[in-house]
């Protein structure tokens, strides 16, 4: 390598942050919206919450932890009888939370406030606690952390039933694609 390149490469590591050494500020979220969107025989629909709660540690980008959740009964789909089939199949008075617990973080490529990376943790759903790991952008400002991650879900994994109505014609496929977008304000806690 000649000097003018290892020059330009030094002058380059200085400006841009190492990810894995992005400092976030621990917090509470500030404002979420958690949704899937579902394919079905009578036509494609998408379930949407608001009522999004959860925190998370501050520190390095690499050792940040948290959670979030929401109650399904949240989630609606703009339609009274779909909602109110999610919920049966969803057995939410047994089980009214679903949640995402954040175990670890895996940093890629940083650019300005933002930071490509991946989001290992666990799914609890309908009972059932499952590993995942969510491709996520992350964008770091003074005033939160925002975090946009989706994943393809198998409903069948989380043991979900009732995907079918009258007699097959009906049905549900088991795939959806979750999404989160999710900002966290500096400091303070979630209300449990």
């Amino acid at each position: 390598m000649n000097r003018l390149s290892a020059v330009v490469l030094i002058a380059i590591s200085l400006n841009l942050p190492a990810a894995a050494q992005q400092q976030v500020p621990a917090g509470a979220v500030r404002a979420g919206t958690l949704s899937f969107d579902a394919r079905a025989t009578a036509g494609d629909f998408t379930g949407t919450t608001t009522t999004v709660k959860g925190e998370m540690t501050g520190g390095e980008l690499s050792e940040v932890r948290g959670w979030v959740e929401a109650p399904v009964t949240a989630l609606v789909t703009g339609n009274d009888r779909r909602d109110r089939d999610l919920n049966k199949s969803m057995e939410t008075g047994k089980y009214p939370t679903m949640r995402f617990d954040l175990d670890g973080v895996t940093p890629g490529a940083a650019r300005s406030d933002t930071v490509q990376a991946e989001l290992k943790g666990r799914f609890t759903i309908h009972g059932v606690t499952r590993e995942a790991t969510l491709p996520a952008e992350i964008v770091i400002r003074p005033d939160g952390v925002q975090v946009r991650a989706q994943t393809i879900m198998n409903l069948k994994d989380y043991k979900i039933g009732g995907l079918s109505k009258a007699f097959g014609m009906l049905r549900m496929h088991e795939e959806i694609r979750v999404r989160g977008d999710v900002t966290f304000a500096p400091g303070g806690k979630a209300v449990d």
